[in-house]
């Protein structure tokens, strides 16, 4: 049985985060529970190296996982065949044409492994929310004017803190996300935990207390 420190239940609206150096190993990274996922309490989150995680019928459970993985812009491994398809004029990109489309994707596609999602209808309001308020984006792949792939996060300053994607055809997320690496100014991509889809592109894990510092260095 977990034994859960008092001080990670978010009772109250303004309860802090408690520090990301007391994060439970086991479930990795786990720092809070409970809270709300209102505009505020979700960017103080993203700028403490917070983020929510939880499933059907849980609390709001929020994680700091140590390593961590990101990928920068000079770490991207762009392979000829994904460069050859981006040349093509199969696909167009969009930013922020679609947002809600896209997390919905991001909620009912089928993931190999994975019984469920954890994207319920108060995270699709809570990000919608932070994308009105300009804090979230997406990223649309278009394939005969019909969407097919992308993916949505959060930005705050020189940090993109990606949280799904969804291909409907083979290549069309991996599309999505070298657009977002090759032509933003973002320093650091946040992909939270360990990939090895995005480990194929040049993701790579980091102790958490340097990407804390990244955060407060590029944020």
């Amino acid at each position: 049985m977990i034994e859960i420190p008092s001080n990670f239940w978010l009772d109250q609206i303004n309860t802090p985060f408690p520090d990301v150096n007391s994060a439970l190993i086991e479930p990795n990274g786990l720092i809070a529970i409970g809270g709300d996922l209102s505009t505020e309490r979700l960017l103080n989150a993203y700028s403490n190296g917070i983020f929510p995680w939880y499933g059907k019928g849980e609390p709001i459970l929020w994680y700091s996982p140590d390593p961590r993985m990101v990928i920068t812009p000079d770490k991207f491994h762009l392979s000829k065949s994904l460069n050859k398809i981006i040349q093509s004029s199969r696909f167009s990109i969009n930013l922020d044409s679609a947002f809600r489309e896209v997390i919905t994707q991001c909620r009912s596609v089928k993931r190999s492994g994975q019984l469920g999602t954890w994207i319920d209808d108060a995270m699709v309001k809570a990000y919608c929310d932070l994308h009105d308020a300009g804090y979230a984006h997406s990223y649309e792949v278009y394939e005969n004017d019909e969407l097919v792939g992308g993916l949505y996060g959060v930005s705050l300053g020189g940090v993109f803190f990606g949280e799904s994607m969804f291909s409907l055809v083979n290549n069309a997320s991996k599309v999505a996300f070298a657009y977002l690496l090759q032509n933003s100014d973002y320093r650091l991509i946040d992909c939270q935990v360990e990939n090895k889809h995005l480990q194929s592109l040049g993701a790579f894990k980091i102790p958490r207390d340097l990407f804390i510092q990244q955060l407060k260095a590029f944020v």
